[in-house]
């Protein structure tokens, strides 16, 4: 058999192509991008809050995402029993998974916060004036919604994103965002929902591509933060149909097998098998929806062999078979 015919060769050429194509310092940020479109970004909205001290609000509303800016002064953000922590003039802080969160002045800890709803409901327009009179703070408070708000993805996303307003990196890019935002929030045209959800959507993807480096909480986009894990993520976002093994994938990072796994678990927080395969089942579930698909397509899209394999595969993923799924909600709570 002649170099041509040798099944291993080929599918080292094939990885080296990958590998030639995939740019270190871009890849991450295309990772992000394709996480940003399967989660489809769908709607924001902001308003300006001119507030005095004492003052607690709360921002709990199911689905929604906060983002929050400070314009001027000071205040402190805090996540259920989690110690606060004190944001300053000109920090911008990011819930990309919607939890439940108090902003407040630093002398109101033991105030019970009013809702966020309450406190929209009792304004007119995109500015609200809140508080007791003592000292001031403004800020900008939005909140982001994504269709697919069941997304495994969005369980490997931080609780909080915090961007420094002293951090310069960030400083040459966020105030150019915030501007532009508020500028639009405040004198809404026509066109103005579309020019905020796609304005947001870019902030957002930024301040998370910013992030990366100074995470804690694993999850996908904690393994951005290494180059050959996020090699491994890009070819599996790219190319979720492909024959993929742990040691095709270690190829892809550049890292023995043994080496590869443990890395990828301990940033990703599970195993690269398992990631792969929800990966599929995500994709499969999109097919489904899509409904033009038939499920022998699917299952060659999605890298089965066989639309009986696919289909046992599907059901353990999410409880139904493919036709049942299709012809339903299209709900995933996996």
């Amino acid at each position: 058999m002649n170099w041509r015919e040798s099944p291993r060769v080929s599918i080292r050429n094939r990885l080296n192509c990958f590998i030639e194509h995939l740019e270190l310092e871009e890849r991450p940020v295309d990772v992000l991008a394709a996480m940003m479109r399967e989660l489809h970004f769908i709607a924001a909205g902001y308003r300006r809050l001119e507030l005095s001290a004492p003052w607690a609000i709360s921002f709990d509303q199911a689905g929604l995402r906060g983002i929050h800016v400070v314009a001027e002064g000071r205040c402190e953000i805090a996540f259920g029993n989690d110690p606060p922590q004190l944001l300053k003039t000109g920090d911008l802080v990011i819930a990309p998974r919607a939890d439940p969160h108090v902003l407040r002045s630093p002398d109101a800890r033991k105030m019970t916060p009013t809702s966020s709803a309450k406190v929209a409901a009792e304004s007119t327009g995109g500015r609200i004036v809140f508080g007791g009179g003592g000292e001031p703070a403004v800020i900008v408070c939005g909140a982001f919604v994504f269709n697919e708000s069941d997304h495994p993805a969005l369980s490997g996303l931080p609780r909080m994103v915090h961007v420094a307003g002293t951090d310069d990196t960030a400083s040459r890019w966020l105030k150019g965002y915030v501007e532009t935002l508020m500028a639009e929030a405040l004198a809404p045209g026509p066109g103005s929902e579309v020019v905020l959800a796609r304005l947001s959507a870019a902030l957002i993807t930024r301040v998370l591509r910013h992030g990366v480096e100074n995470m804690h909480e694993t999850g996908w986009l904690k393994g951005l933060s290494d180059p050959g894990v996020a090699r491994a993520l890009a070819v599996v976002h790219d190319a979720c149909g492909e024959k993929w093994t742990i040691e095709s994938l270690a190829l892809v990072a550049g890292q023995s097998r043994a080496a590869f796994a443990e890395r990828f678990h301990a940033l990703v927080g599970e195993p690269p098998m398992h990631y792969l395969f929800r990966r599929r089942m995500r994709e499969a579930s999109r097919l489904l929806r899509n409904g033009r698909t038939g499920l022998a397509r699917i299952a060659e899209t999605v890298g089965y062999g066989s639309e009986a394999a696919f289909s046992t595969a599907f059901k353990r993923y999410s409880g139904q078979s493919p036709g049942e799924y299709r012809l339903g909600s299209g709900r995933d709570d996996v």
